[in-house]
C-alpha cells in the first residue's frame, strides 16, 4: 500500500497528496508501535479509547508500550455507545493530559474521528490503532460528527500512522465486519454519481482516483464469502479497501470518491436518531441499505424518458417555503443548517435548474451509460448483501415507508453534492421514484 501514500502528478491536473506517514498491516502489527513513538521523539503518549475498543486492543497496546519502557496516560470513554458529538469531543479535551506529546487512538469510527479533532486542537502527532475494518475514515482528513444536530464532515486531519493488526481486526464482531463491507459497497454509487455530477455540473473528477476505488471494491466483493469466516484474505480486502477509500478522498480533496446518496440515507437517519430518538444502526450497515435503495431507484430511473415540459412544470409548482416547513418537521433543529446552506447553493433557483436540465437532456444517453458501467442492478447488490447477512430492507432498521420516502427527498439538501435525488428533482420525477421505495 506504500505506493499510494506519496504525492504524484496526474492527468487530471491535480497534485494528489495524502498526509499519512505509514500504514502498518499484518500479524502482530501493534508490536511496531514503539518504532513510531521513537520516530516522533515522543516521551509520553496519550491513549484514547472506549470500553469496547480498549477491550479489543487497548491492553495489547499498553503491554507493548510498557515492555518498551514508554510511559503513557489514557482516557477510556465510560459508555456503551460513544456518540460523535460536541459532548464527546469536550470530554476528550478535558481529560487530555497536556504533558503528553503524542496521541494514540484505539478504535474505529467515532474514536478515530474524535482523536483527529484532539490531534488538531493539541497540535500533536496522531497514531490510530484500528480495532475493526468497519469504516473508511482512517485516512480521511475529516471527522464525521454531529454538530448542532447536523451530521457533518469537519475538516480535521488524518492519522500520521495507521496500524491494522490482523489478529485484532479479524476478531471484530460480525456486525462491524458487515459494516465495513457495507461501506465499501456504497462506492458503487459514489463513483457513478461522481461521474454524473461531473457531466452535469462540471465539478472536478479524476479517473485514476475513481479506478483506485473500483479495484478496491472488486477485491472486497470477490472475497466477501470469507468475511464472516474471518478469512484473512477477506479481512485484508475490506481493511485495505477502506484505507484506500480514505486515500481516494484525500487525493481528490473531497468525499466524492467514497460517498453519495447512499451515505446520505445513513446521515439523515443518524440526525433523526439524535433529534427524536428513532432507531440508528452502524453507519456501514445503514449505507448497505442505502446502497440497495439507490440501486433500486436507479434501476427505475433508467426506465424513465426525460420530459422537459414535465420537469419545468414540476419546478414551477415547487414551493420552497412549504419544503422548509417539511424539513423542520422531519429533522427538527438540524433542518436550519440545511436551510441556511440553500441560501448559498441556490439549487432550487429556476434559472440554474433550466441550465442543468438542458445538460441532462443533452447527455441522457451518457448518463445511462455511466450507470451501466458503474452500478450493479439492485438484484446483483441484493445477492452480495444476502451472502453476508447484511440488511436491504429499511424496515429491518426500524424505519417505516413514509420515513424512507421522506429521507430520500431530504438527501438532496444535506450537502452541496449532485446525487440521485437532485437528478430526480431536476427531472420532475422525485415523487414518482419515491413510490418504488
Amino acid at each position: 500500500m506504500k505506493e499510494f501514500l506519496s504525492s504524484n502528478n496526474c492527468p487530471c491536473g491535480k497534485e494528489h497528496k495524502v498526509m499519512v506517514d505509514a500504514v502498518v498491516f499484518g500479524k502482530n502489527a501493534i508490536s511496531k508501535l514503539p518504532e513510531f513513538v521513537y520516530k516522533y521523539n515522543a516521551k509520553k503518549p496519550f491513549l484514547l479509547a472506549d470500553r469496547n475498543t480498549f477491550a479489543a486492543a487497548g491492553e495489547k497496546v499498553c503491554s507493548v508500550l510498557e515492555t518498551a519502557g514508554i510511559a503513557y496516560k489514557k482516557y477510556i470513554f465510560n459508555c456503551d455507545e460513544l456518540e460523535p458529538n460536541e459532548q464527546a469531543v469536550g470530554s476528550a479535551v478535558m481529560h487530555y493530559d497536556y504533558s503528553c506529546d503524542l496521541i494514540i487512538g484505539i478504535g474505529s469510527g467515532v474514536v478515530n474521528d474524535i482523536s483527529k479533532i484532539l490531534s488538531c486542537i493539541c497540535g500533536k502527532k496522531f497514531i490510530i490503532v484500528c480495532t475493526a475494518p468497519s469504516m473508511d475514515g482512517y485516512v480521511s482528513p475529516t471527522s464525521s460528527m454531529s454538530l448542532d444536530g447536523l451530521k457533518q464532515s469537519l475538516n480535521t486531519r488524518c492519522a500520521d500512522v495507521i496500524i491494522g493488526d490482523i489478529d485484532v481486526l479479524k476478531n471484530a464482531p460480525d456486525r462491524l465486519l458487515r459494516s465495513g463491507l457495507g461501506d465499501m459497497l456504497a462506492k458503487y454509487v459514489s463513483i457513478a454519481e461522481w461521474r454524473i455530477g461531473h457531466l452535469i455540473t462540471g465539478e472536478y473528477y479524476c479517473e485514476q482516483v475513481a479506478d483506485l476505488i473500483r479495484q478496491a471494491v472488486k477485491k472486497c466483493v470477490d472475497n466477501a464469502g470469507g468475511l464472516l469466516r474471518r478469512d484473512e484474505t477477506a479481512i485484508e480486502a475490506v481493511f485495505e479497501g477502506l484505507v484506500l477509500g480514505g486515500v481516494a478522498m484525500a487525493y481528490a480533496g473531497i468525499s466524492r470518491p467514497a460517498s453519495g446518496v447512499e451515505h446520505y440515507f445513513s446521515h439523515i437517519w443518524d440526525m433523526r436518531g439524535l433529534e427524536f430518538g428513532t432507531p440508528v444502526d452502524l453507519h456501514g450497515i445503514q449505507c448497505a441499505v442505502g446502497t440497495y435503495l439507490a440501486a433500486k431507484l436507479y434501476d427505475e430511473l433508467k426506465k424513465i424518458i426525460p420530459d422537459m415540459d414535465k420537469a419545468t412544470e414540476s419546478v414551477r409548482n415547487f414551493s420552497y417555503s412549504e419544503w422548509q416547513s417539511s424539513l423542520r418537521q422531519f429533522l427538527g433543529s438540524s433542518a436550519e443548517t440545511m436551510i441556511s446552506q440553500e441560501q448559498r447553493e441556490q439549487k432550487y433557483n429556476k434559472t440554474t435548474h433550466a441550465a442543468r436540465l438542458h445538460v441532462i437532456l443533452k447527455n441522457w444517453d451518457s448518463i445511462l451509460q455511466i450507470l451501466q458501467e458503474e452500478l450493479p442492478s439492485a438484484i446483483e447488490i441484493e445477492k452480495i448483501l444476502d451472502a453476508v447477512g447484511l440488511p436491504k430492507d429499511y424496515r429491518q432498521l426500524g424505519i417505516d415507508r413514509d420515513t424512507a420516502k421522506m429521507t430520500f427527498k431530504v438527501t438532496k439538501d444535506i450537502r452541496d453534492k449532485y446525487v440521485l435525488s437532485r437528478l430526480a428533482w431536476d427531472l420532475g420525477v422525485l415523487d414518482e421514484l419515491c413510490d418504488y421505495l
